[in-house]
Order: C-alpha cells, then structure tokens, then sequence
C-alpha cells in the first residue's frame, strides 16, 4: 500500500488518508496522481458505500507544494498543461463518484486544498480549520476549482471567495455554504463516521448513485431536457432491484437496511 495515501474501510466507509504532514499535504504532480490511484481503488471496491477523504497533521491540504510552484516557472506551456489535467481529472473522479464522497477537515484547506474539500459532496470541519483560494495573491488563477465552487455556491458567492482571496475561518465559510458543519475537534471523527453509517443504512447505493449522476446532469440542461431526462431516470430507476425491494419492505412495513 502507498504510504503517502492510505486507505482503510470501516463498516462500509473507505478512508483516503493524505499522509504527506510534513508538507502540510500539500499536492504535487505525483501526489495527485497517487491520491486518484487510491481514490479509483476505493471507488470499485465494494465493501465501501462512502468515501471520506482526511488528512494527517496540522493540515487538511496547503495546495500546491513549494517545488511544484518552482518547477511550474520553467515548465512549458504542454508540461503545465499536463499538470493541470492531473489535478482536474482528481476532482472530477471525485466529483462524478457513484458514491458519497465527504470531506473530513482539520486544519488549514488552501488553494487546492480548498478545491479538493469543496468538489466533494459534503464538508464537515473543526473548529480551528481555515478555508481559502489564494491563487490571485501569487498572480495565479484558481482555474480549475471555480468550475466546481461556483456550481456549489453561486457565481455572487464564488467571486467574494475567489477574488478577495479571504482567509475564513469554519464558521464563515459555513455561512457561504462552502462547507455543511463546524464540529467540536475531538468530535469530528465520530461525528463524520456516524453521518456517513446513516447513509450505509439508510439509502440505497443505486439510488445515492443516481441521484448524485442526475444532480451533475440537470444543471447542463434546458428545462425541457432535464425535465425528460428526469422522467426517463424514474422510469429506469423503478425497474430496479432496489426500488422494488424498497417499495416492498415499505408497503408490508418492513425496515429495510441497506
């Protein structure tokens, strides 16, 4: 197993845990690509239904790591081309996983460290954590994330977080919807564990899965067209297996635990 990107499942929850504390687990070009072979292996593994992605030390994750910042002044135009798509294939397996995917959070999540929270599907975080994209202070651009962050915030809120570059604290960035809850430090492991156990037990994987898909596809569409792909997805989803054990357990009154 690589030890910069651990992963472990607990009834049915796969932690991805960011091992790199000595830089703040901060991303470079093969750090990236370690966290998204990891996060594929939990993604067909079938004894995880939800995936939390954490980190060890003092940091969530501090972005880009100082030699990636120097190697990206020499790099041509191709190499830096290649890095970006590194790290934008990683939020999008992220965010197009057919499972939940939550962001545990202790520490300072910056740059895109800040976009690898908020392409997830939900964020819990401590108290003492620290959110904020920094690029336009360095004269760089938070390019990749914004496409994530404004789909999750609104284009208003996106540009107050993008352009100020504000350092906010839990609790502000709770109130801009960039995170769901501030949790007691000591409480988040417990607490987190115990949120995605709820969605284990009591929501379908088929059904977690296509909602998620129909979330990222209805915002691409006219009205007319999500609406009809929207009763072409009930329709489909009703001739499942799981709705039709759902609906059974539900009409004889029967709890079901998925």
């Amino acid at each position: 197993m690589n030890d910069l990107v651990l992963y472990n499942v607990n009834n049915r929850v796969g932690y991805i845990t960011l091992n790199r504390p000595e830089k703040r687990n901060a991303l470079s070009f093969d750090f990236v690509q370690q966290i998204k072979q990891v996060f594929l292996e939990a993604e067909n593994d079938e004894s995880c239904k939800v995936i939390v992605i954490k980190g060890n030390g003092e940091a969530f994750c501090s972005g880009a790591d100082l030699a990636s910042l120097q190697t990206m002044q020499n790099n041509t135009f191709d190499e830096n081309l290649a890095d970006s798509k590194n790290l934008m294939e990683l939020f999008l397996l992220i965010y197009q996983s057919k499972k939940v995917v939550i962001a545990q959070v202790e520490g300072a999540a910056l740059a895109g460290g800040c976009g690898l929270a908020t392409v997830c599907d939900f964020c819990f975080a401590t108290i003492q954590s620290k959110f904020a994209y920094t690029e336009v202070k360095i004269g760089f651009v938070p390019a990749i994330v914004m496409v994530f962050l404004i789909r999750k915030v609104g284009e208003q809120t996106a540009k107050r977080i993008l352009l100020t570059a504000e350092m906010l604290n839990a609790e502000q960035a709770k109130n801009l919807q960039l995170i769901n809850e501030v949790i007691v430090d000591e409480e988040i492991e417990e607490y987190v564990f115990n949120f995605a156990q709820k969605l284990c037990i009591s929501a379908s994987g088929q059904s977690l899965a296509l909602t998620k898909q129909m979330i990222n596809e209805v915002q691409n569409k006219t009205l007319t067209e999500a609406l009809n792909y929207a009763a072409e997805m009930n329709a489909f989803a009703r001739q499942s297996n799981d709705c039709k054990s759902g609906i059974n357990a539900f009409l004889n009154k029967e709890k079901i635990v998925w």
